[in-house]
């Protein structure tokens, strides 16, 4: 159990860390990053053209989908790429299902057919501390031992960040294989601030703005909403979470019945973060992009 402290801790934003990484306080960072990769073959094929030919310049894996084997062999080849791991403590489409890579070894993390739960909020009442951690490490591990040199860490549905065991394990898990991990204030419910105080260092770092289409955002349509980022973006640093992945039969059997993050919404991300559009909207916003290779060098992990 985490000891927890009235004083809310005082974690250094982007901002703080503009001038540790040697960047003015005007400048204007930005990681686009392809969440999902390794969820299908489309989405694999997806973030792949957005590496080579669009504006995406960071991603990371879900060890447990069964297209995560493709992509870390296309990792290993290209190791120049931001590549991180994406935590998958849920599985939430109805068309594919995920099981905990530690299976009946962490019987908290799972349903009654062995599947991860479909949420976050599931997870959070019936998974225990000690299973979350153990599964992380796992997943950890298993790209580790497929060739991946991982650059950060992140969560998918960002599960972690509702319960403040779960986030001291995540942030425990980036101090032990010294790789940054994604936090944002915004995503962690206030209170948890106060119980990460024993583990807080000089390199943990926030985001200062996180973006991410949702149904509401999107509703004018997923370019407006892209566009409006790029434009607004302040000074700090900041990330733009994306879901690209092909408009196919696989992704639409993957995606069925839903109208959220389904495969008409990846094929848009793509679609908007190889366009001209977006670069020349990054440019004309003077953006400075970043990766989290250059953060974890830039704040000597």
């Amino acid at each position: 159990m985490i000891n927890l402290f009235h004083s809310i801790v005082k974690i250094p934003s982007g901002s703080v860390a503009l001038k540790r990484m040697g960047f003015s306080r005007d400048t204007k960072l930005l990681i686009i990053h392809a969440d999902d990769l390794g969820l299908s073959h489309a989405s694999n094929m997806a973030g792949i053209k957005g590496f080579e030919s669009g504006s995406i310049n960071s991603g990371s894996v879900m060890m447990p989908c069964p297209s995560a084997d493709e992509m870390c062999e296309y990792v290993k080849s290209h190791s120049h790429l931001d590549i991180g791991i994406h935590i998958t403590l849920t599985s939430e489409w109805a068309g594919q299902k995920w099981r905990p890579l530690l299976g009946n070894k962490v019987p908290s993390l799972a349903d009654t057919e062995g599947f991860l739960f479909k949420t976050r909020n599931e997870l959070n009442k019936k998974a225990c501390v000690s299973d979350v951690e153990h599964e992380m490490r796992a997943q950890i591990e298993l790209a580790l031992e497929k060739g991946i040199k991982p650059t950060h860490i992140d969560c998918h549905m960002f599960a972690v960040m509702a319960n403040p065991e779960f986030l001291a394990s995540y942030i425990r898990m980036g101090r032990y294989y010294r790789l940054p991990v994604l936090l944002n204030r915004e995503k962690i419910k206030t209170g948890f601030w106060h119980s990460l105080k024993p583990l807080y260092s000089k390199h943990e770092v926030l985001t200062d703005q996180l973006s991410i289409a949702t149904p509401r955002s999107a509703a004018e349509g997923l370019p407006v909403y892209y566009r409006n980022v790029l434009q607004s973006l302040r000074p700090g640093l900041n990330t733009l979470l994306v879901h690209p992945a092909f408009n196919d039969d696989e992704m639409k059997l993957l995606t069925a019945g839903c109208s959220a993050y389904n495969s008409d919404w990846r094929q848009a991300d793509i679609d908007f973060f190889t366009s001209d559009e977006c670069r020349q909207t990054i440019q004309r916003n003077n953006i400075r992009m970043i990766t989290w290779r250059e953060i974890k060098e830039k704040l000597n992990y």
